[in-house]
């Protein structure tokens, strides 16, 4: 290899560092977990701090949660790698001072410390508090869809089931078919066929009963759903038409200036809808802010929903969704009626006013009823209803939504600043994750595995913005 540069004899006597941590630089991100770790009130988050008067001694926890953090700050989130690293990393070896737990020690710590460890992950969202990093007060919602440990083939739902045992039917009906028609032939190798056959109706016939039994189980379920693997995960749609996936809805309020996850929270329910006063009330409070500002998308507009962040003094900027058929049909859409909160009343693209006839309640809420005694003989009928009279229903909360619309109007950028903040940290933590996402099953326990995904990219995030050092002497005070 002359010529080239070349490495050290692998016989060569070397004298090493005395010290372990002359291995690690002074900016080196270990560093950081280590402080913070240490400076965490273990015992009061819920972890045993104290050890047992008999038996073996156990590892600290503050061992078994840097080694967590530092797996998860790189990526390394199975217990089995955590305890291969553990054996030849030399930060980890600084990092643990030189322990090195079996992958049973490490996964049981996880399984068993769950709600500790989402403590863990909100005092860190604390320490950026008091690092005056949310001044701006405005976080953007959003929810994602990330992937259980649960086939598509091992959840059923009532839809799913009554497809599949028709497929089971229309198999078998072609099996017979073609039985019939190798009898007929009379020869050894029609028969052997015939007898291939069979035993595929045989197992398909198991196969029937067997979802026979899932289906009793399917219908004493609350919402007629079951997963096998992970009992917890539930079938979701996601953005493409027709795709879906078994998995769980993580929602996540961020900081529009510095891209922090503020809050976040794992769910199985499907969508977003009843989902935007709990996270934007969470992230007020973790804040610790009088006002608030909240963007999402319309994935969330729920008018119950709009109405209890305006009684918390949150603002919300929410695109309002179009649900009327009328414009399918080529009618004119609620939209076209100008409301007149003065005279209580609207005005029709005729120019007819359409005056306050009676209140009814409809899914426990106070709707309005209005309409004008001149439908049937306006001429503009066909373009507005099929019916003999336009009747159009305004809530009782109608001007809230009115006010959130006008905002929304009059600031239209803050749609994009949505995009452009809650994208981000889904796209990194999936990346993160790699293809499977989540690898423990069960919501308590894919709630802890989100938290320290959460508190690796927090922290990254954090010392991007402030540096290594400036971050440890905060963590410090």
């Amino acid at each position: 290899m002359a010529g080239f540069i070349e490495g050290e004899s692998r016989t060569q006597s070397t004298l090493f560092p005395e010290l372990l941590d002359d291995y690690i630089a002074e900016s080196n991100p270990v560093r950081v977990v280590d402080v913070f770790v240490d400076e965490l009130e273990l015992g009061s988050l819920g972890f045993k701090a104290k050890p047992k008067e008999t038996g073996r001694p156990a590892y600290h926890p503050a061992t078994l949660l840097k080694l967590y953090i530092y797996g998860y700050l790189n990526r390394i989130q199975s217990s089995r790698r955590l305890e291969r690293e553990a054996q030849r990393n030399v930060e980890l070896m600084w990092l643990t001072r030189r322990l090195a737990p079996d992958f049973k020690t490490i996964a049981d710590f996880r399984r068993n410390n769950g709600g500790a460890i989402q403590k863990v992950c909100r005092e860190f969202v604390l320490i950026c508090r008091k690092l005056e990093l949310f001044t701006d007060a405005f976080v953007a919602i959003d929810g994602s869809k990330f992937k259980a440990v649960n086939n598509r083939d091992r959840n059923f739902t009532k839809a799913k089931l009554k497809r599949r045992l028709e497929q089971i039917d229309e198999s078998i009906a072609r099996y017979l078919s073609q039985i019939a028609s190798s009898d007929r032939q009379d020869t050894e190798v029609a028969e052997q066929k015939s007898e291939r056959l069979q035993d595929k109706i045989t197992k398909l016939k198991e196969e029937i009963k067997r979802l026979k039994k899932i289906e009793k189980e399917i219908l004493e379920s609350p919402d007629q759903q079951i997963s096998l693997t992970d009992p917890d995960a539930r079938s979701m749609a996601t953005s493409g038409r027709g795709t879906g996936m078994v998995g769980y809805n993580v929602q996540t309020a961020v900081d529009t200036k510095h891209h922090i996850i503020v809050t976040h929270e794992v769910t199985n329910v499907g969508h977003d809808r009843s989902a935007l006063s709990g996270m934007a009330n969470s992230a007020k409070e973790v804040i610790a802010t009088d006002v608030l500002e909240v963007v999402a998308d319309r994935g969330y507009y729920s008018g119950a929903e709009i109405v209890e962040c305006e009684i918390s003094q949150i603002t919300t900027y929410i695109p309002k969704t179009q649900t009327s058929g009328s414009l399918k049909k080529g009618l004119y859409s609620k939209r076209d009626f100008k409301w007149n909160a003065e005279d209580n009343e609207f005005e029709c693209p005729a120019g007819e006013r359409l005056i306050w006839r009676f209140t009814a309640e409809e899914d426990g809420k106070k709707i309005d009823k209005y309409w004008s005694s001149n439908c049937p003989s306006c001429s503009m009928k066909k373009q507005c209803t099929t019916s003999q009279y336009r009747r159009v229903a305004r809530w009782e909360h109608e001007d809230v939504l009115d006010r959130v619309q006008d905002r929304l109007d009059r600031n239209p950028e803050k749609m994009r600043t949505r995009r452009e903040t809650v994208e981000h940290p889904f796209g990194t933590l999936k990346a993160w994750m790699g293809s499977t996402h989540f690898q423990m099953r069960t919501l308590k326990h894919v709630s802890t595995e989100m938290s320290l995904h959460v508190l690796a990219y927090n922290l990254k995030r954090v010392m991007n913005i402030l540096g290594v050092r400036p971050l440890i002497k905060a963590v410090q005070v």
